[in-house]
């Protein structure tokens, strides 16, 4: 069965471009000419999107409140979003991935470039519902809370592996301070921040020639970016 890509683009024009070129990749795409609709069509349990391709600036429901609604359901809590938009501002990349937003295509874009995305995100999707990780030198099991480093046992606290965990599950997509603190500490922690980047050092350390996997994004937060 084709993978549906749901379009949610009010610009004709950038709508049927990005149709006709998944069509001939091989996918199934449906176009919302607004947030009200697409947010009908992603939904639908019968035409449930494998990912959804959301434009910001949409006529009525912005694409950034639309995003958040998706989030909120559960039929569309895990269906992966890339956001389109001409906002190139570094607050505005925050905004989008701390809306949920699974990867962020600033406009004028390169369609072979929204392709390459689109398929990264759907493999890294398919890998998030994994009870494992394992590259080169680092294996983590999921389900029985154990990292290993080549040959070395990692013994982490709770709390290091949830965020490793966290991190892993995103593979390659920056996750935001904020995003970080809500997911392991709980939405009802309001700490200082630092608290995060003692664990992540403490997490670094521990890891040993493995730490190189988690990369900082200055500015923004973290990013697990697997094999070296």
């Amino acid at each position: 069965m084709l993978q549906h890509i749901l379009i949610i683009e009010d610009d004709a024009d950038i709508a049927e471009s990005l149709h006709y070129n998944f069509k001939r990749e091989g996918f199934r795409s449906t176009i919302a000419e607004s947030g009200e609709k697409g947010l009908r069509i992603a939904l639908d349990e019968k035409a449930t999107p494998s990912l959804i391709i959301l434009d910001l600036m949409l006529p009525g429901m912005s694409g950034m409140e639309l995003c958040r609604r998706l989030r909120r359901e559960q039929l569309t809590e895990k269906t992966p979003i890339i956001m389109l938009t001409a906002k190139a501002a570094e607050t505005d990349k925050i905004a989008g991935l701390d809306s949920g937003a699974d990867d962020y295509v600033v406009k004028p874009f390169s369609v072979k470039e929204v392709i390459a995305r689109v398929r990264a995100v759907l493999r890294r999707a398919e890998k998030e519902g994994s009870p494992r990780y394992e590259d080169s030198s680092l294996v983590v099991d999921f389900d029985d809370m154990r990292v290993k480093c080549g040959d070395a046992n990692v013994r982490l606290t709770r709390k290091e592996f949830a965020l490793l965990e966290h991190l892993i599950k995103n593979l390659g997509r920056v996750a935001t301070r904020q995003q970080l603190l809500d997911n392991v500490w709980g939405y009802s922690y309001f700490g200082d921040t630092r608290t995060l980047d003692v664990h992540i050092r403490r997490l670094r350390q521990k890891m040993g020639e493995c730490s190189g996997r988690i990369e900082t994004v200055v500015g923004v937060g973290y990013r697990f970016i697997g094999s070296n």
